[in-house]
């Protein structure tokens, strides 16, 4: 790249930076022009741009826990809703049905906590504290069986299942609820965080999201109120309906780990019906693994009764409780819902990937709404379960 001077003789003290993209000054040259004011105002453009970037991602890594408790709080109003407008209907207010739903979740949240919740963290952590031993009983298990030489103390050094890494995980959870979470002013923040603006967005979503419309132009107030309409009733029926559900799935396996003398039996049945409905396609596989795990080594036909039990019950849930809790509200893609599990996953750990699926289920529920399908070609139609027809010569 070369300077020079142009054919109309401009001199080379001139403001314009004049470079020659080809190298020679002949006939074919190609001149680029560069305006000092110009690459100035782009500098600063570009380091505006990043400043602002920056900035960005430091607001949201400061505010990252409070955007969470706000998500908690929508997707608790959203799972009033479906209740909140059969009160509606019987000529309740908007507010006294918030009222009635959301302190009666909360009564019975803390009824569950009282009578269960020692319970729970007890066997959790007794658990965590008979993972080594678990470990070890697994390890003879195959040397024996599969003439391994597995080296029990060896493996636990390399899976880091050290005797003060486990008490650290068992002593939380045996001390209780504030042991698991943090100090109590932090546990009531984040609960009076929750409940406040839940409540408020019960209470008063309709008149929130009439407010947001008016900062927008007449033309997509509509289309706004209308998607915060879909949002709302279809995700509120998803997410209650997962949660009903999940309760069921909750309470018989653990009267069923309860009656077979499964050990920690209440975490257990927890995990399978929180798993079994939160996370697609492997759910129920995630949840059983734990209690069978637990007591193979010890007593094989109580794993064996485990698997049989929990496939039975995932017949009788798919043909029997799930058309009757679910058959009002909306239906979501396995593998749209896998994909929200594992990105929730990643964002907030164990509790977004459980929050993943409603926000993705209120993302379906608006693309249903809007976005436009087209019949399948008879060329490429397939019957369920057979294979795709060669296409025609």
């Amino acid at each position: 790249m070369t300077n020079s001077t142009d054919p109309a003789g401009t001199s080379p003290e001139s403001p314009a930076l004049r470079s020659d993209v080809t190298g020679d000054a002949g006939p074919g040259a190609v001149t680029i022009r560069l305006d000092h004011r110009s690459v100035r105002k782009s500098a600063v453009t570009v380091f505006i741009l990043a400043g602002v970037f920056l900035l960005a991602l430091w607001l949201y890594s400061e505010i990252s826990h409070f955007l969470f408790l706000i998500i908690l709080a929508w997707l608790f109003a959203i799972a009033l809703e479906p209740g909140i407008r059969a009160l509606i209907k019987r000529g309740r207010s908007r507010g006294a049905g918030a009222a009635i739903m959301g302190g009666g979740a909360i009564v019975i949240g803390v009824v569950l906590a009282v009578v269960f919740g020692q319970l729970f963290f007890t066997q959790a952590g007794e658990f965590a504290q008979s993972v080594p031993a678990l470990a070890s009983t697994a390890i003879d298990w195959v040397n024996a069986h599969f003439g391994t030489t597995l080296d029990t103390s060896s493996l636990s050094s390399s899976l880091s299942l050290s005797p003060q890494k486990i008490a650290s995980w068992a002593g939380p959870l045996s001390s209780g609820v504030l042991g698991v979470v943090g100090s109590l002013s932090a546990v009531l923040f984040d609960a009076v965080t929750v409940l406040v603006f839940g409540f408020y967005f019960a209470a008063d979503g309709p008149h929130f999201f009439e407010t947001l419309a008016s900062w927008m132009p007449q033309r997509a107030q509509k289309v706004f109120l209308n998607v915060s309409e879909i949002s709302i009733a279809k995700t509120g029926g998803y997410v209650i309906s997962k949660i009903i559900l999940a309760g069921l799935s909750a309470v018989f396996h653990g009267v069923f780990f309860l009656a077979i003398g499964v050990p920690h039996w209440l975490p257990f049945a927890l995990v399978v019906g929180i798993t079994a409905q939160f996370v697609p396609i492997v759910g129920t596989y995630i949840g059983v693994a734990l209690p069978v795990l637990a007591v193979v080594f010890d007593s094989p036909w109580k794993a064996v009764a485990i698997i049989v039990f929990a496939t039975i019950y995932q017949q009788i849930e798919t043909y029997f409780f799930t058309p009757r809790v679910s058959k009002k509200t909306m239906d979501l893609n396995p593998a749209i819902a896998l994909a929200a599990v594992f990105v929730g996953g990643a964002i907030w750990g164990p509790l977004g990937a459980l929050i993943g699926i409603p926000l993705a289920a209120a993302a379906v529920a608006i693309l249903d709404t809007y976005k436009r399908r087209y019949d399948i070609v008879p060329e490429i139609q397939t019957q369920p379960g057979a294979a795709p027809s060669p296409p025609a010569e």
